[in-house]
């Protein structure tokens, strides 16, 4: 079982940064995969990044590549995510997930455990 619980959330400026962390409890964080993923108001749950279970190979979605990095921390089992160049467009709950695997996967089914999200509200 794995428990994650987000945080850094807030109200930004456009143009502006935000730090996103997920903390996660379970023995077997560090052999699984972790997510982001978004949900703006009447909007499907979308992916944002995703990092390998060792940190080794991460993934974006084009609508944020080269303004977001995930990052993880195996021994103080965290998993961060650093959102800059913030839009307007990039509202919405931000969720962290647990996949089921060790490796660098993007689809919604293969995340076994999720958080209860952080709200990331960006002002033009």
């Amino acid at each position: 079982q794995v428990q994650l619980v987000e945080s850094g959330g807030g109200l930004v400026q456009a143009g502006g940064s935000l730090r996103l962390s997920c903390a996660a409890s379970g023995r077997t964080f560090s052999s699984r995969a972790m997510g982001w993923f978004r949900q703006a108001p009447g909007k499907e749950r979308e992916f944002v990044a995703a990092i390998s279970s060792a940190g080794a190979y991460t993934t974006y979605s084009d609508s944020v590549k080269g303004r977001f990095t995930i990052s993880r921390d195996n021994a103080k089992t965290l998993v961060n995510l650093q959102m800059d160049s913030l839009k307007p467009e990039d509202t919405a709950v931000y969720y962290c997930a647990a996949a089921n695997l060790g490796g660098v996967v993007t689809a919604i089914p293969s995340y076994t455990y999720w958080g209860q999200g952080t709200q990331v509200t960006v002002s033009s």
